[in-house]
């Protein structure tokens, strides 16, 4: 007897990639931080944060490094619900111990689970070439085509850098990812600046996301100011940016600030999660790099942010 795919996803971008494979029927369980496609949030929650996502971002990091430092993680397993679920698959991350539940955890949780242990599938994307590949692997493990989607993925990806071919000069971009202290866009981001016509100034492609000083900010002297802060949607970005702007007047110091260049966006739905909506990322900075014709996402994906100097 065939028995069905019972899947538990621990990673947003996980459910994702499960959902753009035609998965989601079969997820029984999901992280609490999973929330696309919308008819997920029906699924029970195997996961809790450890901390206070609603405190300001600089208490944040302040919290995340002390319970790195206590070696404890940042997310906790639920165990009993994923006793209670039973599944046969669980997908998770070994990329970044902030963003989900770490691998040595699910591990832990998989190793007290009794009769038939699933099976463990572990992304661990830095590029979009590694997104890909993890939309084969997922696709492999459970029998489906991944052509059709990866097809439309580079489809999409090819229109946007043959437009950003167009530009006269390449805009020098600066993806801030943090904004107390400041972090520079890294791992995909710098690949998605250049794939949208500009030129990355902060980060390297698939590696982490930098702290940098305000100095070397400063220096950069960037045309174009993007921030998309981890786990932020756009109003609370919004709100972060205006209170940050109060305690560091040097925002109104940069170019791309006095130049009316500073845009913010829902990093929580778009350039956080290393899934197929990276490429809605690519669309999204394609669209502020060259705001030509009507744009293809809404206001609450991003905005410009105007300040008066």
């Amino acid at each position: 007897m065939v028995v069905p795919y019972r899947i538990v996803s621990l990673l947003p971008s996980a459910t994702e990639i499960l959902d753009c494979l035609g998965l989601t029927p079969n997820v029984v369980g999901r992280s609490h931080e999973c929330d696309y496609p919308p008819e997920i949030g029906d699924r029970p929650v195997c996961t809790a944060a450890r901390l206070d996502s609603e405190r300001p971002s600089g208490e944040i990091d302040q919290e995340v490094l002390a319970l790195l430092q206590e070696t404890l993680g940042i997310y906790e397993v639920k165990l009993d619900v994923l006793q209670a679920l039973q599944p046969t698959h669980i997908v998770t991350q070994d990329q970044c111990d902030v963003c989900a539940v770490t691998l040595a955890d699910v591990q832990a949780a998989i190793a007290q689970l009794s009769d038939h242990p699933p099976q463990l599938i572990s992304l661990q994307p830095n590029t979009l070439a590694d997104v890909y590949q993890d939309i084969r692997r997922v696709a492999q493990q459970f029998n489906r085509d991944p052509q059709p989607v990866l097809q439309d993925l580079q489809r999409r990806v090819q229109a946007c850098q043959k437009r950003g071919k167009t530009l006269p000069k390449r805009p020098r971009v600066a993806a801030i990812e943090w904004i107390d202290p400041l972090m520079g866009g890294g791992n995909w981001l710098p690949e998605l600046i250049e794939l949208a016509g500009g030129e990355n100034i902060l980060g390297k492609s698939g590696k982490h996301s930098p702290y940098i000083s305000w100095e070397t900010l400063r220096a950069s002297d960037p045309d174009v100011v993007v921030v998309m802060p981890c786990g932020f949607d756009l109003e609370r970005t919004r709100q972060e940016m205006l209170a940050d702007l109060e305690l560091h007047p040097e925002w109104k110091q940069l170019r791309a600030v006095q130049n009316d260049q500073l845009f913010i966006c829902d990093g929580n739905a778009y350039f956080n999660r290393p899934g197929p909506r990276l490429v809605d990322s690519l669309e999204i900075l394609t669209e502020i790099l060259q705001p030509v014709g009507d744009r293809l996402y809404p206001e609450t994906a991003w905005q410009k942010l105007s300040l008066p100097l």
